[in-house]
């Protein structure tokens, strides 16, 4: 069976952006993940050790945001790129990621980029 796992929107300030300002001040983002995997052993043995560890995804979530990119397709690939790399038992990873009050001259509540793979 597939079972999904999904920390949801995890905040962080970091400093993503194309302009100067934004990588100077910085910017509040929100980052959702939700990891589909074969997780039948860690069901029944009830053993963190054979499942996803959502503290490792944290952190990798974490250590991606630190890392400054001019856009949100750059980030989000590299949030991916990183949880693939650590948990072989993934089979389908959605990432969105979104910047909160963006300046784009008017007012919006974020905007996000979504990645599936």
């Amino acid at each position: 069976m597939i079972y999904t796992i999904t920390l949801d929107e995890m905040e962080f300030k970091a400093y993503h952006g194309c302009y100067d300002l934004e990588k100077l001040v910085g910017n509040r983002f929100l980052v959702s993940i939700s990891l589909d995997a074969e997780l039948d052993e860690a069901a029944h043995a009830d053993d963190v050790t054979k499942t996803i560890n959502y503290l490792r995804v944290y952190a990798i979530v974490a250590e991606c945001m630190k890392q400054k990119s001019d856009i949100l397709e750059n980030v989000t690939l590299r949030i991916i790129e990183a949880l693939y790399a650590e948990f072989p038992l993934l089979r389908h990873v959605r990432a969105t990621v979104s910047k909160l009050a963006p300046p784009l001259g008017g007012k919006i509540r974020k905007v996000s980029v979504t990645l599936c793979r």
